[in-house]
């Protein structure tokens, strides 16, 4: 199905689009939005996927809990993507310029690597933007996973974050979520009340199995890690676009917050997840 046109305006309702995220933004005005989060696939050479579970007490079960009530245990549906890129670069750099494009002059992007890509990353940015637009280096640590013995676990993620103008952009962390101090001692108790503000490393748990915010798609982010990122670099009504969407956290972050959004991807399980999410509070194409 074509695409409407004009596909965006900025009076437009919050929008879930599914199609290919690059001929979306094509059809984007310039400079039409204040913040853009990009999550693309990792590129690590693996199916990602997961399954939901969902457990019900039954006579008989296969599975004996408290007090000796049996239960099943029913698999769900198997959401997944192809994370495996012969030619990476060449997918992601176009998405990259469309980005630097659509973003305000005051726009911040934030780019959501692992160590695989990150550097590579880094550098096109540097080229794209300019080395006087790059602003932060977030490292995003949890801890969950398998633990290797041959070598340091990896357990984080990298997310660049580059302006369009340095000299303009938005930035306000006044309504940030605040830390707890790790040495609550050594300050006074005023500032132990009120927490420190997050520096750019951050420890987030990843979304639980059994948390009230699991949807059950690969790779999902939780939304304690989005919403530092919308409440600092956008303002309520602002735009923002989010073109590898997945599980929707970008939208539901941003329709929590305030803000207007577009949110892209190519999978319809994504797209069903989010309209489950969101229902209707945005307009969903095609």
């Amino acid at each position: 199905m074509p695409l409407p046109t004009p596909l965006w305006t900025p009076e437009s309702d919050n929008l879930v689009i599914l199609g290919d995220n690059l001929e979306v933004a094509a059809q984007l005005p310039d400079e039409s939005f204040r913040l853009i989060y990009l999550d693309p696939p990792f590129n690590t050479g693996r199916k990602q996927s997961r399954q939901t579970l969902t457990t019900t007490r039954a006579a008989g079960g296969s599975r004996v809990g408290f007090k000796g009530q049996t239960y099943d245990t029913v698999k769900g549906t198997l959401y997944s993507y192809n994370d495996d890129f012969a030619d990476y670069w060449e997918f992601l750099e176009p998405r990259l310029e469309q980005a630097w494009r659509l973003l305000d002059d005051r726009g911040t992007l934030y780019l959501h690597l692992d160590y695989r890509e990150v550097h590579y990353a880094k550098v096109a940015l540097d080229a794209l933007f300019g080395r006087d637009s790059f602003l932060n280096e977030i490292i995003w640590a949890y801890d969950y996973g398998a633990k290797s013995a041959g070598r340091w676990p990896a357990k984080h993620d990298t997310i660049l974050v580059y302006v369009k103008n340095p000299k303009n952009y938005f930035f306000d962390n006044a309504t940030v979520d605040r830390e707890p101090y790790m040495a609550p001692g050594l300050v006074s108790a005023e500032k132990v009340a009120r927490g420190k503000l997050p520096t750019d490393v951050w420890w987030h748990t990843i979304v639980s199995t059994n948390g009230k915010e699991r949807t059950g798609y690969a790779t999902q982010k939780p939304e304690g890690v989005l919403r530092r990122i919308v409440a600092a670099s956008s303002a309520e009504g602002d735009w923002v676009l989010d073109f590898f969407a997945g599980s929707g956290t970008t939208a539901s972050v941003a329709d929590k917050l305030g803000r207007r959004f577009v949110v892209v991807d190519q999978n319809p399980d994504a797209v069903a997840i989010i309209a489950k999410r969101l229902g209707d509070r945005a307009r969903y194409i095609p």
